[in-house]
């Protein structure tokens, strides 16, 4: 049987070959049973056969067609919400280290590529754009709080009169540039990933869903239409893919539609003007764009953050137009891929982990933020398994706020704040 394919993106069609692995067929016993073959599942299923675990990974379709096989490929300093929300939450030393977490996340991604020899185009750079003089003002003190609280003094304000230096485009008065931030080939890293983990052990079955639970015995199963793994430990890491497999889970995140589109090769004359350092760019909206050059030239351009489960309606011309705002200059350019898929995030945009019952560890919620903090959630799941959860557990302390609306509520809930949000960014 085939797994279902990878959707239709220039990251499918640039994609490392990989091999189908196998359905699950029958009964499994494993040290570890782990949910979903994204960032998030590979990553705890690297470090747990690094340990000398047996792991078993389910997943549904293939290794990262997900969230981790889709999005922008940015990896971020910090967390999707402001670190003084944090500070307030857990108190200024837990804060600390909760910073010192994300910066290991990102120490991780370049220890692996270089380590597994994992080709996916990573490059550190990264720019924050202030679309309005509000938002430059807001970025200096994030400047000033990374550096003076969090000891994090890698950053720059970038002035308008300086803008070209990393984006050609009139649309922003500034921002902040972050050469300790970076970007790579999202589904390539995730296929490395996945190759390095079965160099150390696990195993992971493709075109196998888990479609039923039972947590409540002496050890957890985990059940597909055509197996089960028992093992001592279950870890769930569909994200935002989980579905209602665990709808105490659901409720605390939201999949967000996100979209994005990938022009032809510009060449590199033109790419290097367009983006002079080579920075993946993030704007200061709430509904924000997103964008980078490809390692072919190509210009990736992501945006339209919506609640609804529904693909825009032509979505090259919707996406084309958001582009157009941004580079005037590409009005020669169309989309020669464009595709979407769901990002799940929080209310308090913070990664939500923590356990349903002493077996049965989870982390979801990246909110965006997820290429860079998968990889040092992975290794804390990895951790509480081996009973160090010292690290786990301050991450779980982070507050998390049901969504509002219930099951049939939430959506048209959540699209009214949407459209409250996008009026705000269009105040001056």
């Amino acid at each position: 049987m085939t797994a279902q394919p990878h959707v239709e993106s220039y990251y499918a069609a640039t994609a490392h070959p990989a091999p189908e692995r196998p359905v699950l067929d029958g009964t499994v016993r494993a040290d570890v049973c782990v949910v979903g073959a994204g960032y998030t599942g590979i990553s705890a299923a690297l470090n747990l056969a690094e340990r000398g675990y047996s792991v078993v990974v389910l997943e549904g379709a293939r290794v990262g067609w997900g969230a981790s096989g889709r999005n922008g490929g940015q990896a971020s300093t910090a967390f999707a919400c402001d670190m003084s929300k944090v500070r307030a939450w857990v108190g200024p030393e837990n804060a600390r280290r909760l910073f010192d977490f994300c910066e290991e996340a990102k120490g991780i991604i370049a220890d692996r590529v270089a380590r597994h020899r994992i080709d996916c185009d990573l490059v550190w750079s990264h720019f924050v754009a202030a679309n309005k003089p509000r938002h430059l003002d807001e970025l200096r003190q994030v400047q000033a709080e990374w550096a003076e609280t969090y000891g994090y003094d890698r950053t720059e304000v970038v002035e308008r009169d300086r803008l070209h230096e990393h984006v050609d485009s009139d649309r922003y008065v500034g921002g902040l540039y972050d050469p300790g931030s970076g970007h790579l080939h999202p589904l390539n890293y995730c296929l490395g990933l996945a190759r390095a983990a079965e160099q150390a052990g696990a195993t992971i079955c493709e075109d196998s869903a888990v479609v039923r639970l039972e947590t409540e015995g002496t050890r957890p199963i985990a059940h597909t239409a055509a197996g089960r793994v028992e093992a001592d430990y279950l870890l769930l890491c569909g994200n935002a893919y989980l579905g209602d497999l665990v709808p105490a889970l659901r409720r605390k995140i939201m999949p967000v539609g996100t979209y994005i589109g990938a022009t032809a090769p510009l060449g590199g004359n033109r790419a290097k003007t367009l983006m002079p350092s080579n920075a993946a760019v993030c704007d200061s909206n709430f509904v924000l764009n997103y964008f980078r050059l490809a390692a072919d030239s190509r210009l990736l351009f992501g945006g339209r953050g919506s609640y609804s489960t529904i693909m825009p309606p032509n979505l090259p011309r919707a996406m084309r137009a958001k582009m157009l705002q941004v580079f005037p200059q590409l009005d020669d350019q169309q989309f020669e891929y464009a595709w979407g898929g769901y990002v799940g995030i929080t209310m308090e945009r913070t990664p939500h982990m923590g356990r349903l019952g002493d077996r049965v560890f989870f982390a979801q919620g990246f909110s965006g933020h997820g290429v860079a903090l998968t990889g040092v959630a992975g290794k804390m799941l990895a951790e509480a398994v081996a009973g160090q959860a010292e690290r786990f557990d301050l991450m779980a302390k982070l507050p998390h706020t049901t969504f509002p609306g219930g099951r049939l509520f939430r959506t048209p809930t959540l699209a009214l704040a949407m459209l409250w949000y996008r009026m705000r960014d269009l105040q001056p």
